[in-house]
């Protein structure tokens, strides 16, 4: 990773691709595209990507082939992400739980968990339909639930950033900044 010299710069420049976790509905893919663009750096959406690889829907592919098949899917999508060149990322919530694909990020990617209060979340995703894991649930308790299995794990992120409920652009700039400090904290210059 390659940063100049102020954490204040402008200007970060990365040869790891920046892998964005946390929970569904804190701004992974928003806030990845902006950033992507502020690094110059390509963008991959990883729930598209399997997609697109499957032919269907996230959703269709649960109520189709369930969870198992998906998490396997995604598994080799992240696989393919991660070892090409350096990207914008933004996982899936649960990509980060498959040991191989959270190996793969130590090894190719600075993560960065992008945290935010479940009630904003909850507020977040109630505006679309299409979280699976969701469908039918009460929403706080779901979240809950996968919040006290996950973040012991995205705990492990290189980066943690509070993306709290302000806009987009703020979280952008929070995590523009984490990243700097990271890279300079890991001798990069």
């Amino acid at each position: 990773m390659n940063c100049d010299a102020s954490p204040d710069s402008p200007i970060l420049k990365l040869n790891r691709t920046i892998a964005l976790v946390g929970l569904m509905g804190v701004g992974k893919s928003t806030v990845g595209r902006r950033l992507a663009a502020r690094l110059n750096l390509p963008f991959a959406d990883g729930d598209h990507e399997i997609e697109s690889a499957a032919g269907m829907s996230v959703s269709e592919i649960f109520a189709t082939r369930g969870e198992a098949d998906f998490r396997a899917g995604e598994a080799r999508v992240m696989k393919r992400l991660l070892e090409g060149p350096p990207i914008v990322l933004a996982t899936g919530g649960g990509a980060m739980m498959n040991d191989e694909t959270r190996a793969m990020m130590k090894e190719h990617a600075v993560t960065v968990w992008m945290r935010a209060d479940l009630h904003v979340i909850a507020e977040r995703v109630a505006r679309r339909d299409t979280r699976p894991l969701l469908r039918g649930r009460d929403t706080i308790k779901v979240l809950s639930e996968l919040s006290e299995k996950r973040y012991p794990v995205y705990g492990e992120a290189d980066v943690t950033v509070d993306v709290g409920g302000g806009s987009h652009g703020v979280a952008l700039e929070a995590m523009l900044t984490e990243l700097r400090k990271y890279a300079l904290e890991q001798g990069v210059r």
